[in-house]
């Protein structure tokens, strides 16, 4: 084997590689050195010297190769960070976006820690939501549907691996499974990108599922849908709480209020952006 084999120099070559598709090049081929070699990354700046043999170097430089080509970190690995929790994910589900436990924080601001409520997140994906609040509220009971088998599969996985008994999960288009059930907190982040938003055709989500991302030609569709639906879904005093698009915060606050909800407000995330929008169910007396 000859030098070019040595881990820092693997790692300097992979990371120039990187450059161009990547801000954060270094940290991509780390890693997926660290996935290729089973390492955790302080082992790769002990051991920058050692010599990777022939197949490590192969299986390595064919993690670079799809990430050269765009595909997410995350698929190369099969797995993703998400509420300090590691979750399996492919390409049937999304990502697990940071932003995205703004939702989870929201749910738990609305659960009691000690009372036993019930909780539903539709188009769960990889399980990451439903799964995250079921890890803060061990008594709650929590319900999370989704449209793709192969995505309930992956969220199947995910609670068994992290050992979380209080989910379950149910093959639903939305509400459709559901009839007669209601919840204390309804919870999604659904698609909500535009049919032709440009941004489709750039970054991870070139990869990642278009039934989990594009809802229509404004990308409104499903809220509009769960919106409708959700109130006879709930109980009284209930939450539905939705992620969001960047600029759709204002006409989903309309669509919340054009449903009956109140208290309704959107919830701003760590760049100040309005992330989420929220409502409280308040059935009126006759």
């Amino acid at each position: 084997m000859m030098q070019d084999n040595l881990v820092k120099n693997v790692l300097s070559l992979a990371s120039k590689r990187l450059t161009s598709i990547s801000d954060s090049a270094r940290l991509d081929a780390e890693v997926l050195l660290c996935h290729t070699l089973n390492w955790s990354r302080t082992k790769i700046f002990i051991a920058e010297d050692q010599q990777l043999s022939d197949e490590e170097l192969n299986q390595f430089n064919a993690a670079i190769e799809r990430r050269v080509k765009g595909e997410p970190i995350a698929y190369i690995t099969g797995e993703q960070e998400f509420w300090s929790l590691p979750f399996k994910v492919n390409a049937a589900t999304l990502i697990p976006r940071p932003e995205t436990e703004h939702l989870v924080e929201q749910a738990l601001l609305k659960i009691p820690a000690n009372e036993k409520q019930s909780v539903l997140d539709l188009g769960t994906g990889s399980g990451a939501v439903v799964i995250a609040i079921a890890s803060e509220r061990p008594l709650c009971k929590c319900v999370a549907v989704d449209s793709s088998d192969a995505a309930l599969q992956m969220a199947n996985v995910n609670a068994q691996n992290l050992g979380f008994k209080n989910v379950s999960f149910l093959q639903s288009n939305w509400f459709s499974a559901l009839t007669g059930q209601k919840y204390d907190v309804i919870a999604s982040n659904p698609p909500y990108i535009e049919e032709q938003d440009p941004h489709l055709q750039q970054g991870d989500v070139v990869f990642e599922p278009r039934s989990a991302l594009i809802s229509g030609v404004d990308g409104l569709d499903d809220i509009r849908l769960i919106c409708s639906q959700a109130k006879t879904h709930l109980f009284q005093q209930g939450w539905l709480m939705l992620e969001h698009g960047w600029q759709q915060a204002k006409d989903v606050r309309q669509i919340f209020k054009d449903n009956g909800f109140m208290q309704v407000e959107s919830i701003n995330d760590l760049a100040g952006i309005e992330r989420l929008t929220i409502g409280c169910f308040e059935q009126k007396s006759e």
